[in-house]
């Protein structure tokens, strides 16, 4: 309980000031970019770390970069007094086609599928004193067609090693219906602000990590979590440095589908869901030491739990202070009766630094899903249960001062390390990948991944080149995709004939704006080497080969501000 109490005094006694606007939601579409680039110009959002996300939105940087002919201020309040604000929020409607077989993520509620996808989410604030209120539903349309996916000509033993990792998680290759449309709360919230503490409810999209294009425990992904949360508005100086920090307690549910659009195959290996929903409990603390501006550093946990596993009391509704060493859990010499629990954690530690006057930034997160015995093993075996996240941004000023070049790139890596072949007698038993768990299945919301949207055993690179003119952009997206090499490397002695499954693609990035309406396009041409592992009849141990998938995905996001 130390570490609650300390949590505790951190929230009512270290926290002054006076914080109060609306969120930028986490993920959004062009701004986010645009706020962590003012960062690196030096021109808002100074003192953030980005790894805890959403972000209070600055009106100022909107202000200084939307070209209004017909007012002066980009503002969008109906009303403002000094008890009273009313704003309208931008609309947000994002259209997504993908040609022949689902591919992206990071998109809210949309429900990643072949055809067509819009997802539309008006929004509005409101503060009365200390009480406020967003409210920015999503209505998700989604065509979900038909295509082809797992093949039921493997073997017996390769289909039951992919159906064991859809057993031990949440991720159905076809959300149902040929057609289906939604509605949620999207990223609403409502919230009492004391100084720069906050405690409120939320139905937001988080994102805790410092990266761009992803990030190992939450995005934006999936639809948001319903939760409660307490957290710091805005970074707040405790003295010797500043502090984002963040509690929540949520609700995820499963999604309930079967895994393939073979229901011969879902009869005969998928283990379907109990129908229970699952507790999640986590922590973020961001951390920039105050003789240290530039750099942030900073951990997340969490844990989740089938509800009806979940112990009677308080301690069982915050675990994230449980110990780390598995030793400290052992009774009777053992964990048999810790394991009973059935409960699933994460936890990362990550940096960021930052440099205004070069205008880049570096970034990784390193986490782990499962404890180690001790801190000795730690050491000696800190590959065990791992992925990891890396990336940087770097601006080139141009002659004209609203002109840049933006290079970025990330890669992500959340296959098995190579220990798995000594550590485990035999693969393919109690071995699982990076958000996936024997007993509470997938660290997900109503089938999509909460953290990284590349998929089970998954590794990406990315990398984007971008001429910028305020919000204009034209640039180049490269992306290398690497489909869950856990199961490949399983049973790849099965088919030694046989190569993974890359996505290699290209895309064309272009942003422009007509007066209050900003466009944001994404046009991606990707090729599938190998795709579902279908293998190539003429493919040899000497000269292995798999069968190419062409797929053409566009992304297209229209946001209009109010004024």
């Amino acid at each position: 309980m130390r570490g609650c109490n300390f949590v505790l005094w951190i929230f009512i006694v270290v926290l002054p000031g006076v914080v109060s606007s609306q969120t930028l939601p986490a993920g959004f579409p062009v701004w986010e970019e645009t706020a962590r680039r003012s960062q690196l110009l030096g021109t808002g959002y100074h003192n953030y770390s980005f790894a805890s996300r959403p972000l209070v939105w600055e009106q100022a940087v909107s202000d200084s970069l939307f070209s209004l002919e017909a007012n002066d201020s980009a503002s969008d309040a109906l009303l403002k007094g000094k008890k009273l604000e009313v704003k309208i929020l931008p609309l947000l409607n994002t259209t997504i086609y993908n040609s022949n077989r689902p591919f992206g993520w990071g998109n809210y509620g949309l429900q990643n599928g072949r055809g067509l996808q819009s997802l539309i989410s008006p929004g509005a604030f409101f503060k009365f004193h200390f009480l406020e209120i967003q409210l920015r539903p999503e209505l998700s349309l989604n065509q979900n067609k038909a295509f082809n996916g797992f093949s039921d000509q493997f073997s017996d033993n390769s289909i039951f090693a992919r159906f064991r990792y859809w057993n031990f998680g949440d991720n159905p290759e076809r959300f149902q219906g040929d057609f289906n449309r939604f509605a949620t709360w999207g990223q609403s919230y409502a919230s009492f602000t004391f100084g720069k503490a906050e405690l409120g409810f939320s139905t937001q999209n988080i994102w805790w990590g410092p990266g761009q294009f992803s990030s190992l425990i939450f995005s934006n992904n999936a639809r948001g979590m319903k939760h409660f949360f307490l957290k710091t508005k805005s970074p707040a100086n405790i003295g010797i440095g500043l502090l984002e920090a963040q509690m929540i307690f949520g609700r995820a549910e499963d999604s309930g589908l079967d895994p393939t659009q073979n229901e011969v195959l879902n009869a005969q290996y998928f283990r379907p869901f109990s129908g229970d929903w699952r507790y999640v409990n986590g922590i973020s603390i961001s951390y920039q030491p105050s003789f240290l501006k530039n750099l942030s550093l900073g951990f997340n946990r969490t844990f989740q739990q089938y509800n009806e596993d979940v112990a009677e009391g308080l301690l069982a509704r915050i675990p994230v202070f449980e110990a780390f060493q598995k030793e400290r859990l052992f009774q009777n010499g053992n964990s048999v009766i810790y394991d009973q629990e059935a409960q699933d954690q994460q936890v990362s530690v990550f940096f960021r630094f930052k440099s205004v006057k070069g205008k880049f930034e570096l970034y990784g997160e390193f986490g782990k899903r499962d404890h180690n015995f001790n801190w000795r093993e730690f050491i000696l075996n800190p590959e065990h249960a791992r992925a990891y996240l890396f990336g940087f941004q770097k601006l080139v000023q141009l002659p004209s001062p609203e002109k840049l070049i933006q290079i970025r790139g990330e890669i992500i890596h959340q296959q098995e390390s190579v220990n798995r072949y000594i550590r485990y007698p035999e693969l393919g038993v109690i071995n699982t990948s990076w958000q996936t768990h024997y007993q509470v299945r997938g660290f997900s919301n109503f089938g999509e991944s909460m953290g990284a949207g590349i998929g089970v055993g998954g590794n990406a690179q990315i990398l984007e080149f971008s001429y910028l003119k305020r919000l204009s952009k034209v640039g180049l997206l490269l992306q290398r995709i690497e489909n869950h090499q856990d199961f490949f490397y399983e049973v790849q002695g099965e088919i030694p004939s046989q190569v993974p499954w890359v996505d290699f693609s290209a895309g064309l990035l272009l942003n422009f704006q007509l007066k209050n309406l900003l466009i944001s396009t994404k046009n991606q041409l990707i090729n599938a080497t190998n795709y579902q592992w279908t293998g190539n009849s003429s493919s040899t141990v000497d000269f292995k080969g798999g069968k190419d998938s062409f797929t053409y995905s566009s992304t297209v996001n229209l946001i209009y501000s109010f004024n």
